[in-house]
Order: structure tokens, then C-alpha cells, then sequence
């Protein structure tokens, strides 16, 4: 059986439900309470509602209706969507990203088709298993990557959809003829690995072994080649309340200045054949190297370092700046700055089937929700 096909795409009438860039939304976990207000007065329709309800009937309540009264409107014919999107990311560079939106088979992990690199938690897959027994629609895709080439976008051709959110343009261009089709899936090779949506594709798999049938057999994907160059990883820092543990020993510690610019710049120079961090305290900053390299595929990464140090109290930041801010002003202990695993790394971890910890990825930006729905049903 063929592990990607196309679909029948469920999305907005523009007419109906107004402007594209007031019905798409984040991924839910990156869906803040501020956030979600925010989206909400945005539109009566915006996608906020469905991925991240009060409720899971809530959300089947308002797709039901949007479809109704013609907000959601379903094509006839199944396709492949070529996708690019526009942005800057947080390091101030102007970026384009490609790839194709489509279907992907649910496999097991040990079957090496579709592979992990981060580990999970059961409430989130919980949270978003109830959700998919409600609406049975695929609401958000699956951020995945492949070994194969990127798609190629005819310069003269208009995009079909396009929305900004966050700052981030996304355009998307409909390929609905089968020679299109077999042409833009076959330039996909696998295996795949899953950059973003760990939880939403283990929550799939279980709603599709309840289900057994075909229809719940297939997760609506991102897949963007591992060789493009808006293909980009940013690091999550950590924050701590509670205790900061001794590093002496496994580490050589270099002080530093006060200052988190300064600190990333002098991160970014330390060798990478093993794994180093940054601690920031209130009265300074000190660079940790290990003093030797291990010979496991997660053994030169700095947030498995960070992790093994048994950290209590944590929490995540993209933002440097927004960790030295936190210490300084008490509301942390101490933050451990890291390097973000580069793609070579985060493909070694995924094929020896081991897994990073929470939030060792941050590949900017995320897929916006939205755009394009796939009910279970095909």
C-alpha cells in the first residue's frame, strides 16, 4: 500500500467565512490563553476553535456547522498541494521553506517507515485522542521531513491560498492531475521523519487501531525536504526555580559576561563533537564543555546534557533574552542556554531509534492549522 496519497481537501470559502488570514492558527501547543483570545475575535470561524475547543464535542459542533452553513466547503476530487512559506526567523533572517501537503500512512514506528526523534507525554496524546473521536477530521498536519528533492513552484503561477499568520506567509498550489500527483509524491523519498507533531501522529495511530478501518488509516502531512534550505532548527532554552547542580567534574567551566548575547556567540564557537550549555545565574554566566565526547547518537547534544542533570521546575524559552530576563528578575533561578541539534543530528538519533528529550527541537515556523482539513472518511 502506498504510503502517501492525495485527498479531498475540506476548507474555507473565502466568501462565507471571510479572509484567510483571520481563520488560521498555530499548531495547539503552541496556542496560549492570550493567544486563543486573540484568534477567537479574530473571526467566528477561526481554526483555534476546532484544534484547541473547550470541549472535543464543541469543535465537532462548530465543524458540522461551518460545513452547514458553507464556511467549510469540501473539493470533489482528490490532490497534492505544493506549499511554501515566507518568513524571518528569530535570528533576524529572511527565509523560504517548501514542500508538499498530502497524506501519510499510519505505521508503528518499528515498522522505520515514519520515525520519531522526541519523546511524549500521555496526557497531550489523551487531549488530542478525544478530539479526533469528536470531529474525525485530520485538523492540523503532521511536520515531517524526507530524503528526497523539494518541490519546484512555476514562478508564473499564482498561489491557489495564501494567509499571514505570526508574520509567517504560507502559499499553497493545488495539483490535482494524476500524472501531477504521481509526480510530486513519487520526489518524496522516506523514511520519514517527524520534525513537529509527535503527540497528534502517536494520538492517530491509536484513534486508527480503535477504528481498524481504512478511512482512520492515513494523517494529513507537511513533508519538506531534509536538503532545503529554509529547512532551519532553533534551540529551546531551559529555566529552573529549584536548585542548580555542581557541574564540576564531566564539564570544564568557563566564566563569562552577564550579558545572553554574549554568552550564545561564545556557545555557538564551542566544538560540536559534544555537548555544551550555558548557565546563567544572577550573579554571571558560565560556558560548560564536556570534557569528552560519548559515542552515542544523543550523546553530543546539549539538551540531553541539560536533561541528565535532573533538573526540577522546568521550563522552555526560544528566547535567550527571555531566559537572562527571567533570572534577572527572579522569576527563575537559573537558565541553561543551549545550542540548537543540527538535521544530521536529530536523523542519527531518529535511526537509532532513540528519542531527545521535551522540546530539543524547535523547527521554525511551525505548519499553521487551517489552511487545509482532511476528514477521515476517504
Amino acid at each position: 500500500m502506498a504510503l502517501l496519497k492525495p485527498f479531498r481537501a475540506l476548507r474555507y470559502d473565502p466568501g462565507t467565512a471571510g479572509p484567510l488570514d483571520n481563520l488560521v492558527a498555530p499548531p495547539y501547543d503552541v496556542v496560549s490563553p492570550e493567544l486563543r483570545a486573540r484568534l477567537l475575535a479574530a473571526s467566528p470561524y477561526n481554526a483555534v476553535r476546532l484544534i484547541r475547543p473547550e470541549e472535543p464535542e464543541d469543535a465537532a459542533e462548530a465543524l458540522g456547522a461551518w460545513r452547514e452553513a458553507g464556511a467549510l466547503v469540501r473539493e470533489e476530487r482528490p490532490a497534492v498541494w505544493l506549499l511554501e512559506d515566507l518568513f524571518e526567523g528569530p535570528d533576524g533572517v529572511a527565509r523560504s521553506r517548501r514542500g508538499v501537503v498530502a497524506r501519510v500512512k499510519l505505521e508503528p514506528y518499528s515498522a522505520g517507515l515514519v520515525l520519531p526523534h522526541e519523546r511524549t507525554f500521555p496526557a497531550p496524546k489523551e487531549a488530542r485522542l478525544r478530539l479526533l473521536r469528536a470531529v474525525r477530521t485530520k485538523l492540523s498536519p503532521i511536520f515531517m521531513i524526507h530524503d528526497g528533492p523539494g518541490p519546484a513552484l512555476d514562478p508564473d503561477r499564482p498561489p491557489d491560498l495564501e494567509a499571514t499568520l505570526n508574520g509567517v506567509t504560507s502559499r499553497l498550489w493545488r495539483v490535482g492531475d494524476p500524472a501531477g500527483i504521481d509526480a510530486v509524491l513519487g520526489s518524496v523519498g522516506s523514511p520519514l521523519l517527524i520534525a513537529d507533531g509527535h503527540h497528534r501522529y502517536e494520538a492517530a495511530l491509536r484513534f486508527h487501531e480503535e477504528d481498524g478501518g481504512e478511512e482512520t488509516a492515513h494523517v494529513l502531512a507537511g513533508l519538506v525536504s531534509r536538503w532545503d534550505d529554509g529547512l532551519v532548527i532553533f534551540p529551546t532554552h531551559r529555566m529552573i526555580e529549584g536548585f542548580v547542580p555542581d557541574l564540576d567534574g564531566p564539564y570544564s567551566v568557563t566564566p563569562l559576561g552577564r550579558g545572553a548575547a554574549e554568552a550564545v556567540e561564545r556557545l555557538a564557537r564551542a566544538p560540536r563533537d559534544r555537548p555544551a550549555f550555558v548557565l546563567l545565574r544572577r550573579d554571571g554566566a558560565l560556558l560548560a564543555e564536556a570534557r569528552s565526547a560519548g559515542a552515542g547518537a544523543l550523546d553530543g547534544l546539549d539538551t540531553v546534557a541539560v536533561d541528565r542533570l535532573a533538573l526540577d521546575d522546568v521550563t522552555f524559552t526560544a528566547s535567550a533574552v527571555e531566559a537572562e530576563r527571567a533570572v534577572s528578575s527572579g522569576a527563575a533561578t537559573a537558565a541553561f542556554l543551549v545550542r540548537a541539534p543540527t538535521v544530521e543530528q536529530v536523523e542519527a538519533v531518529a535511526l537509532a531509534g532513540e528519542t531527545m528529550p521535551q522540546k530539543s527541537t524547535y523547527f521554525f515556523p511551525k505548519l499553521a492549522s487551517g489552511l487545509l482539513f482532511a476528514p477521515f472518511d476517504e
